[in-house]
């Protein structure tokens, strides 16, 4: 994965985050929500929400509607590469 991907991918998590904390922070100055942590779930509600509306959107209907996550183009991740650390359990001999 280049530079690039990576990038894309933590601004296109990041921006519908940006979006939630606004839409939270309007909804708390509008509708007059007591509790911080109402305005957190709110928060983190729509901005998952909004995440997989988009995401949706951009994949069955319009890559335009990427946009709407900060980049058009979504990062491309190599095929058959993996960076996760494979666990090999130990062997277990019979009779031991």
């Amino acid at each position: 994965m280049t530079v690039y991907d990576t990038l894309a991918s933590l601004w296109r998590t990041v921006v519908p985050m940006i979006v939630g904390a606004l839409v939270a922070a309007l909804a708390h100055a509008g509708i007059g929500i007591d509790s911080a942590a109402a305005t957190m779930w709110l928060g983190s509600a729509f901005s998952a929400a909004y995440y997989a509306l988009f995401r949706v959107l951009e994949a069955h209907v319009s890559a335009r509607w990427g946009w709407l996550l900060g980049l058009a183009r979504p990062p491309q991740y190599p095929a058959g590469k993996s960076t996760a650390a494979t666990v090999v359990p130990p062997s277990v001999t019979p009779g031991a």
